[in-house]
């Protein structure tokens, strides 16, 4: 008699949890406790730009009023303007202008440029995004300080009888953008840049990882924040457009949808809107906060299905 052998199937490998949004929230709830670790990292990539010069970081401020002055004026002499109330827009429009931009195009190299640290360093990776985002908050830190010199150069007309209507244009006839002064609705400027920093976030996760695969990237979304810089009333006033009757008319009718589906145009006019005492419409509120709920929810699912294969792709 030969005793039968009864084989055993092998026991099944553990199923992975690397691919799901346990682990993704595990990161962004790792990253935010690291605050000490990208908040140094965003600190040094400040002074290590200007290291060695005498005004340090400085130099941040001075370059955003050499660039808000200049093209206010030009603008102004443009558009036919008062500077006192056009270079305060102006200049609100380009610091704002310039923490969307810096985010969006050193976020698709958030991964690339941090190669190094990921490869040696077991940090999660949305240290590296937030070290980006901090950095750029850093920045717009000096360059609102060019906002408030000419807040106090300007403070005696920034409070003219012009009123608003419900789009933010003015009215009395004016063809410029107006200011009719500054008041505790300024307040709301910090809760629009918070808003504006939170999509900044997931703006530099997704399109990280997104640029990490693929290396063409960057250069079209560099192509396409150029072509959005001039399509965005930053330097120009909306009220141009809004103020333009008869057979100008048409223009109105077909600029006019295409910024309120700029969100760029929403970003900027949560912040600046405020500080200059103008009124926000409810669209762009909605706008912002609407991006921040879409854009995080792509953003965890990027980093659930590839926020382990990153380290592999730098």
């Amino acid at each position: 008699m030969h005793a039968t052998s009864t084989s055993v199937a092998p026991p099944a490998p553990p199923l992975s949890d690397s691919r799901t949004f346990k682990r993704a929230f595990a990161d962004l709830k790792a990253g935010f406790r690291a605050r000490e670790l990208w908040s140094h990292l965003g600190w040094q990539d400040i002074k290590q730009r200007y290291r060695r010069s005498v005004l340090g970081p400085l130099w941040i401020t001075i370059s955003q009023a050499v660039i808000a002055v200049g093209l206010g004026g030009l603008y102004s002499v443009l558009f036919n303007a008062p500077v006192a109330t056009f270079l305060p827009y102006v200049a609100t429009g380009m610091i704002i202008w310039t923490f969307i931009s810096g985010c969006l195009t050193e976020g698709m190299e958030v991964f690339i440029s941090n190669e190094g640290l990921i490869k040696q360093l077991p940090a999660p990776l949305s240290v590296y995004a937030l070290r980006t985002v901090w950095r750029q908050a850093l920045m717009f830190g000096h360059n609102f300080l060019v906002y408030i010199a000419m807040a106090l150069i300007f403070v005696g007309t920034l409070g003219n009888p012009y009123t608003l209507q419900g789009n933010g244009a003015c009215e009395a006839g004016s063809s410029w953008t107006c200011h009719p002064g500054i008041g505790f609705d300024i307040l709301l400027a910090v809760v629009g840049f918070a808003l504006i920093a939170i999509n900044a976030g997931w703006v530099t996760m997704l399109l990280g990882i997104i640029s990490t695969r693929f290396r063409d990237i960057p250069q079209v979304i560099a192509a396409l924040v150029q072509l959005m810089f001039y399509m965005t009333p930053i330097v120009w006033p909306l009220d141009q457009v809004t103020a333009v009757t008869g057979t100008k008319r048409d223009l109105a009718d077909t600029v006019l949808p295409i910024i309120q589906f700029n969100p760029i145009y929403h970003l900027v006019q949560v912040v600046r809107a405020p500080l200059l005492g103008q009124h926000i419409s409810p669209v762009s509120w909605i706008a912002v906060v609407g991006m921040a709920v879409v854009g995080w929810g792509l953003a965890l699912i990027a980093m659930r299905n590839y926020r382990a294969r990153v380290s592999y792709w730098v």
